[in-house]
């Protein structure tokens, strides 16, 4: 290189694009950071715009790559479904169609696990399709009826005492082919449903809840080591709902995160009550 061209360019002002991306750039990596170091380039792009910056996806993905970070993976998911041959099972009433027209029309449930050093933490979700809500939730070290219980009741406490039309789908498992399970929705008016044995297809959308939580949290980037106990799973998937809740965005939701998704729907469908003059 001749002398004169290293000085010209030690004495060039960086560029406007320059500039720019060394304000984006930690910017962009606290975003990544402050959503469990999950989001690809297209969700980091969402969630920048959501915070008012004007930058495009393409941008944001070379920016990620000059950080060195990127989007989690997802991994295979282990069965969890135990048969019981001689129990009844309740109709499929959702065939595949995963689709809602209002809350409380269709939850969806299943069980993974994650394994830890002093014994395996079996995990329960319940979904509400609409919203992508996570209305109940259990950690515990056994995947017994009692567990799929537990979530049904925390699900009932956020949703309410009694809801009628409500269908509570899962797969063949033992867990929901018990009779106390069936009972539980009963009582809140709701109808179980379960799809058929060894097709993933038939609850695909609560597998897919299982799948980006063992990539975003149990698996994520952001995990600092082995999982030492139930108890530590319980606790981070404890903050994990609450992010997946109120901050992760959701591409079927328009790329909005489930609560204020739910704030919009309670919106544009709440009764409009006159006031009616008292005498």
């Amino acid at each position: 290189m001749a002398p004169s061209t290293y000085h010209a360019a030690k004495a060039r002002r960086p560029s406007a694009r320059e500039v720019r991306d060394g304000v984006l750039r930690p910017v962009l990596a606290r975003l990544w950071e402050d959503n469990y170091c999950v989001n690809g380039a297209r969700q980091l792009w969402k969630a920048a715009v959501r915070v008012g910056w004007d930058v495009g996806r393409d941008q944001v993905a070379r920016l990620m790559r000059a950080e060195g970070i990127e989007g989690a993976w997802r991994t295979k998911r282990v069965r969890t479904t135990k048969v019981d041959p001689a129990a009844a099972r309740y109709p499929d009433l959702v065939e595949r169609d995963f689709t809602a027209t209002a809350l409380n029309q269709l939850w969806v449930t299943d069980l993974t696990y994650v394994p830890t050093w002093t014994g395996v933490a079996y995990v329960c979700f319940i979904t509400d399709v609409f919203s992508r809500t996570i209305v109940g939730w259990r950690v515990a070290p056994h995947m017994r009826t009692e567990m799929v219980l537990d979530a049904i009741e925390m699900a009932r406490w956020s949703r309410g005492a009694q809801i009628t039309g409500l269908r509570c789908h899962s797969d063949a498992g033992s867990q929901f082919t018990s009779l106390r399970y069936g009972e539980r929705p009963a009582e809140i008016g709701a109808c179980p449903s379960i799809g058929t044995v060894a097709d993933s297809f038939d609850n695909a959308l609560a597998e897919t809840v299982n799948g980006y939580y063992k990539a975003e949290l149990i698996h994520g980037p952001a995990r600092t080591g082995p999982w030492k106990s139930v108890e530590d799973v319980e606790l981070a998937t404890l903050g994990w709902v609450h992010w997946h809740n109120t901050q992760r965005l959701h591409s079927s939701l328009g790329d909005v995160p489930p609560t204020e998704f739910e704030a919009a729907f309670y919106a544009t469908h709440r009764d409009d009550h006159h006031l009616v003059e008292i005498p």
